[in-house]
């Protein structure tokens, strides 16, 4: 693909078909290219939240604040720890919101960041688990977590494979209530398959491919897009580390 931008003229290009610099179908192109190098130069690795490296677009952070803010959950469930900073970002908003727990997974959390989780303030509304998150044992455990819960999101954050997310999608859908949010994230895995930090077989074997089989088999989901309570905007593309990643539980 050939992108040809002249800013004295305003004029943008892809492979000699005229979009517009300054239209929404412009900023639509930049945009992707702007992810696609940002992946590559690891930009979300940039960002931290309350002391704790989040390694999140923050176009996806606000996203998935409207989306506690809409849902008022008592109960969040993420898998995938690294370093913590969505936990401490759910535990934060959930706490501003009036309360409730945030329940994280992971195969491994390393040592310094398992010291700084457990002496982080806001620790005794996150409930961390050891294991893989298929494990039998794992899903078992986090179930009887959720125990009671009226409210709950889920977020998928782990092993990205389309056979990873898919054994997560069976996993928790379950515990997804009516009118709350399913996240798979990183299916921009499937775009950044051809520059040098990715992995050409992302291009089929990605978080996306796993959705969309998920909902053939689960019509009680919906694919939607990221809330957005509030657009004054012209474009209609968002930059996100999460396309095709948010699925709602439809209303019984």
């Amino acid at each position: 693909m050939r992108i040809t931008i002249d800013t004295d003229a305003g004029t943008l290009s892809r492979d000699g078909e005229e979009l517009g610099l300054l239209t929404p179908e412009g900023f639509e192109e930049l945009s992707r290219l702007w992810t696609t190098v940002g992946w590559q130069q690891k930009y979300s690795y940039r960002f931290s939240w309350l002391g704790r490296p989040i390694i999140q677009l923050p176009e996806d952070i606000v996203r998935v604040q409207e989306a506690i803010h809409e849902i008022r959950p008592d109960l969040i469930i993420e898998t995938g720890i690294a370093h913590g900073g969505s936990l401490v970002l759910y535990a934060s908003l959930l706490r501003a919101l009036g309360g409730g727990r945030v329940v994280g997974i992971d195969i491994e959390i390393r040592p310094h960041n398992l010291e700084a989780l457990q002496a982080h303030e806001l620790i005794d509304d996150i409930e961390l688990v050891i294991g893989s998150s298929t494990d039998q044992e794992i899903v078992d455990r986090v179930h009887e977590l959720a125990r009671g819960a009226e409210r709950v999101i889920v977020l998928l954050d782990s092993n990205h494979t389309r056979e990873h997310v898919a054994a997560e999608l069976e996993s928790y859908a379950d515990l997804v209530t009516p009118g709350s949010y399913l996240i798979a994230a990183d299916g921009v895995m499937r775009d950044v398959a051809h520059v040098p930090r990715g992995d050409p077989t992302w291009a089929h074997d990605n978080p996306i491919t796993a959705i969309h089989a998920f909902l053939e088999a689960h019509p009680e989901f919906e694919l939607v897009q990221a809330p957005q309570p509030f657009d004054e905007s012209e474009a209609s593309w968002d930059p996100t580390h999460w396309p095709q990643g948010w699925l709602r539980r439809r209303e019984a």
